[in-house]
């Protein structure tokens, strides 16, 4: 084990692990919100590596205990079981391997966030807005089987059905790390309802996945707000309708990157409760900036990749949904499947897979592993 070239990339982890280990029970480091959960984070990633790091030297141990045994016994039936151990150890150890690997690259720190969906209707009129009904129907049947919450704030609804826009917020474990392969537009080709001569027409629409910034994470002049109430026109009842518990927020935002200063509109008529709309409003403006903040950070990240899987250009198309071939085809992979239905019904599982398995490839060859 001694050359083992795993094990050396390893060193320094057990001893830094032990370090976050003390520091996260630290009264200062509790004290400091901000620290805490970076830390936090940081030792949860580290424990991930060290469980790794002790099984991998638990089966090279037992792998050379194998060898010395069938080197050395002659007993059959201990010969047999150190076959079977050798087997075995021979089998998971590259199977550990690409595991430690994975586990050396560092994370995306956005996720295990949870986040704000956007879903837009583009090009296509009423049957884009139809489309993007589609599309968010397809991600509340995703939501279920993840078990992950879905919170709607605001929606726009088409003329014929659908939405022209709905924005919603999903909340679990590893949201973002998930869903961020759904940023941008999603195109669409068959018959719409509308169509009285059975001619296939494409369609768009647009998605985006913001990852919900925490609110240390941004700074806002919360005094510099502007808001405005109105009367939601949305489901609720009678007290939705007859009291101004909508909440719109108007912010004048400096991009730090840039220097330019523009206005930021969000809007949350979630609840009946205006306080707790206004609450929403603001991580939603938090997030939005949050997330323009961020875009060099995205933007260096896409120019040294070339599959981009996850970010990037959000005005690319990404994918398209082919109703009269059952087709769905995701361009950024060069990946076709034959179950259109299914995915519609919520079983995008196997293409975020391939998602993943690309992008992590790309991130493996950057860090040279």
């Amino acid at each position: 084990m001694e050359n083992n070239n795993i094990l050396q990339k390893l060193e320094g982890i057990v001893s830094r692990y032990e370090e976050v280990s003390t520091l996260i029970s630290d009264p200062n480091v509790l004290a400091d919100q901000q620290r805490y959960v970076k830390l936090t984070k940081e030792y949860k990633d580290l424990q991930n590596i060290v469980k790794a790091r002790k099984e991998y030297i638990d089966c090279l141990t037992g792998l050379q205990e194998a060898r010395d045994i069938l080197a050395t016994e002659s007993d059959p039936d201990m010969r047999e079981l150190a076959r079977e151990e050798m087997e075995t150890n021979e089998k998971r150890i590259p199977e550990l391997e690409e595991e430690i690997k994975l586990l050396l690259i560092p994370a995306d720190p956005e996720d295990g966030k949870n986040v704000v969906m956007e879903i837009r209707g583009g090009t296509g009129g009423d049957e884009a807005a139809l489309f993007a009904g589609d599309l968010f129907r397809m991600y509340s049947k995703y939501c279920d089987i993840k078990g992950w919450k879905i919170t709607v704030s605001s929606f726009s609804e088409g003329a014929s059905g659908g939405y022209k826009e709905i924005i919603f917020n999903v909340t679990g474990e590893n949201v973002y790390g998930t869903m961020k392969y759904e940023s941008g537009v999603h195109r669409v080709q068959r018959v719409p309802v509308t169509e009285t001569q059975g001619r296939v027409h494409t369609s768009a629409a647009t998605v985006a996945v913001l990852p919900e910034a925490e609110a240390f994470e941004v700074h806002i002049d919360e005094g510099a707000i502007k808001w405005d109430t109105f009367r939601s026109s949305g489901a609720g009842g009678q007290n939705v309708n007859k009291v101004e518990s909508g909440v719109r927020a108007r912010y004048m935002w400096k991009n730090p990157n840039t220097g330019e200063t523009e206005e930021i509109l969000v809007e949350c008529t979630e609840t009946r409760d205006q306080p707790k709309n206004k609450e929403r409003a603001l991580a939603r403006l938090r997030t939005r900036i949050y997330d323009r903040e961020h875009q060099k950070y995205i933007d260096d990240i896409a120019s040294r990749r070339k599959t981009m899987v996850s970010t990037g250009d959000r005005s690319a198309k990404i994918r398209t949904y082919n109703y009269p071939q059952g087709r769905v085809t995701d361009h950024r992979i060069n990946y076709t499947i034959y179950n259109l239905a299914a995915f519609m019904d919520g079983d995008i599982q196997d293409v975020i897979d391939h998602l993943i398995i690309a992008e992590n490839a790309e991130r493996m060859k950057e860090a040279a592993l």
